[in-house]
């Protein structure tokens, strides 16, 4: 195990300024930060889903997004260092392939909502999006492995679908969007 943090506050990044695992220091608006942050945010908000009711297949499933999670905020704060493989993105897959086989066709758009978990679910997916985003930029500037833009890509589907799922197993029924309202 690496060094244990005995004291949170250091005082470096006083300045606007924030250290990479390279010693490399970068402003905390440096598109690589934008990054990391919205990883972090995408984890924490999968971390507020946990804390509710969820199945156990679910729940490991779950878990497991949040170490891939930490597995990329730390490749993205090692400039050039890989750490997520195009498998995981092949995982979520599979697990996105076994939650959509027994769902209905979806014919119309549904607004984010349902059951509480579900509603997590679709803010979790919004902000996985904004991770991508924050990836695509981050790419256009610098290297990145391109593993990671194809598992946050992965990983919104994985979270629309669930969502569905968890509506479906709440017996909630998804809430179409109308648009002759």
């Amino acid at each position: 195990m690496g060094h244990r943090l005995s004291k949170i506050y250091t005082r470096t990044g006083d300045n606007g300024e924030t250290g990479l695992g390279d010693g490399s220091r970068v402003s905390k608006d440096a598109f690589r930060i934008e990054a990391i942050g919205t990883i972090d945010e995408l984890n924490s908000l999968i971390g507020v889903m946990l804390s509710g009711e969820m199945p156990e297949e679910i729940r490991a499933e779950l878990t497991e997004v949040q170490h891939q999670l930490f597995d990329l905020g730390g490749e993205l704060s090692i400039p050039g260092h890989t750490i997520l493989e195009a498998a995981a993105a092949e995982q979520l897959e599979q697990q996105l392939d076994a939650l959509n086989a027994s769902l209905p066709m979806l014919k119309e758009f549904i607004l984010p909502g349902g059951c509480t978990a579900a509603a997590h679910c679709h803010l979790a997916r919004s902000v996985c999006r904004r991770a991508e985003r924050r990836l695509i930029t981050l790419a256009g500037t610098e290297s990145i492995n391109p593993a990671a833009v194809q598992y946050i890509n992965r990983l919104s589907d994985y979270l629309f679908v669930l969502a569905r799922h968890l509506n479906r197993s709440a017996r909630v029924p998804d809430v179409l969007w109308r648009h002759d309202r």
